[in-house]
């Protein structure tokens, strides 16, 4: 596999970290459920030119134990090469555990290749295969992680597969990731042995996993890690909050947009108190029926104040966020709610200037390859009536003037912007229309054809009733296993008391 090497920007230098209120920072880490790290050396990786080279290094530079676990590893040129070097470091007597999704990867690679990943050494296990028991299998492992040695982490949203760097003519995506060194690696480590223990695995040995405390510090960066887990909304709490409390701006990358009316709202709210909102998403998809979702959302993002732009280029896979020069999210963890509530997920916080502004400037760099959605006169003038009555309604507070004057600022900035730019209402209408003409096909299905619509809810509803019998077979055979011992306890003391000597 070729792959083309460029060198990443690194960090650990002394710079502003962390936030400025210890009452805030007290409450992220509450939000977060999540302790911020100092002390580590973080490097901002751009697509897989940057990403691939510095995972490959590392596994090739393993000494004692290689833990990597992803949402897709294919039977490509990309998969083969990071299979040979897993294999290699396995044969060499380093202990390499890979963890792998069902959905994201077992159609992508056949049997056979981690057959041949097993016989050489190397321990692999599928994360939540369809079972009877479990209904409820679609909860994805949708993380991307490296670890080597307890000494460096790779936290970023590639999955391994030729897509990333592009083959036959076509484009590599476009992503983000990250590698870390120092304490924080613990952390990811930590992860790691959850999602192990979670598909079926015995747990990993304390020995083999690194504590925080006795990992020396790399740098002096500051970050945290945020393990979502189905129904935990630690990330959707953590984006939230930052929206609550962003003052300057608030840049967000993301694959598969489809917010929820609350994040949308907390978004809004930031931009109409002159907080610089930008959301960049994909102008075409890997997931074609999900774009016209995602288009006709941008009214309400658009009529908020918030800027929406399209990638020009092939997909665009990044999921990361960036606030007011010292805040960034890089990872796994796209804006909707299967990411947020049912997936398992792995995000890096990094709480530093100089990482920030890196970001930023990624941004802008991406920006200029981008078509931003701009609103027509009557959505021009419905967003400037709703700036002015936000701000209509606390002329007098400390402050308002300015902030009334940035969101102004923003508005005519959103408004003058024609290069690059297409229509909302052309974009909307386009997206309605796909809507609508799917809504009339699947009328007609059902009409015509109701077996196919009757037929899958039938066999989720019968799955589901199988799988809940079952459970309560287990729990009363539970039951009776319990009664059972607890009675041939009361037995063998009834024994032991008959056979104790009188005087005793």
């Amino acid at each position: 596999m070729n792959i083309v090497t460029t060198q990443p920007v690194s960090f650990g230098r002394p710079h502003r970290q962390g936030m400025d209120d210890p009452r805030l920072e007290r409450a992220f880490a509450r939000i977060a459920d999540s302790d911020l790290r100092h002390g580590n050396a973080i490097a901002l990786l751009r697509d897989s030119r940057e990403n691939y080279p510095a995972w490959l290094e590392a596994i090739r530079e393993a000494k004692d134990v290689i833990h990597f676990e992803n949402f897709i590893v294919a039977d490509d040129e990309t998969g083969r090469a990071f299979a040979d070097a897993l294999i290699e470091r396995a044969r060499a007597g380093v202990r390499v555990r890979v963890l792998y999704d069902w959905l994201g990867s077992t159609f992508r690679a056949l049997p056979g290749y981690w057959r041949r990943l097993r016989e050489a050494g190397v321990e692999t296990r599928v994360f939540n295969p369809p079972r009877l028991t479990d209904p409820f299998w679609v909860r994805r492992n949708h993380r991307k992680l490296i670890t080597v040695d307890g000494r460096i982490g790779f936290v970023s949203g590639l999955c391994i597969s030729d897509s990333w760097i592009g083959k036959n003519g076509s484009e590599p995506w476009r992503d983000t990731g990250l590698s870390v060194e120092g304490p924080l690696v613990a952390d990811l480590d930590a992860t790691f042995a959850e999602s192990w223990v979670l598909a079926g695995m015995k747990p990993i040995p304390k020995s083999e996993l690194p504590d925080a405390d006795d990992i020396p510090q790399a740098g002096s960066v500051a970050a945290r890690v945020i393990s979502g887990e189905p129904g935990m909304f630690r990330t959707y709490r953590v984006d939230q909050f930052i929206a609550a409390t962003a003052q300057r701006n608030l840049w967000l990358t993301d694959a598969y947009f489809v917010a929820t009316t609350s994040y949308v709202q907390a978004l809004g709210e930031a931009a109409r108190d002159g907080v610089d909102v930008r959301i960049l998403v994909p102008g075409s998809s890997d997931v074609p029926a999900l774009q016209p979702v995602v288009r006709a959302g941008y009214r309400s993002l658009i009529e908020a104040g918030i800027r929406v732009y399209e990638w020009n280029g092939s997909m665009l896979h990044a999921k990361t966020a960036v606030s007011d020069g010292r805040w960034a999210r890089i990872g796994s963890t796209n804006l909707n709610i299967a990411s947020w509530a049912t997936n398992w997920e792995l995000d890096v916080v990094v709480e530093d200037t100089a990482f920030a502004e890196a970001m930023e400037a990624m941004y802008l760099e991406d920006l200029a390859n981008a078509t931003e959605i701009v609103p027509g006169w009557q959505s021009r003038r419905r967003q400037a009536r709703n700036m002015r009555s936000r701000r209509g309604l606390r002329p007098k507070k400390k402050g308002g003037v300015r902030r009334l004057a940035a969101g102004a600022l923003a508005l005519s900035s959103t408004v003058g912007k024609a290069v690059g730019s297409r229509s909302l209402t052309a974009t909307e209408a386009g997206s309605v229309a796909i809507i609508g003409f799917a809504l009339l096909a699947l009328a007609a299905l059902i009409m015509f054809v109701p077996v196919l619509v009757v037929a899958p809810v039938v066999i989720v509803l019968a799955w589901l009733a199988l799988a809940l019998l079952i459970r309560a077979f287990r729990l009363k055979r539970r039951v009776r296993l319990r009664r059972r011992k607890l009675a041939l306890r009361r037995k063998l003391a009834q024994i032991k008391a008959h056979e104790s000597p009188p005087g005793e």
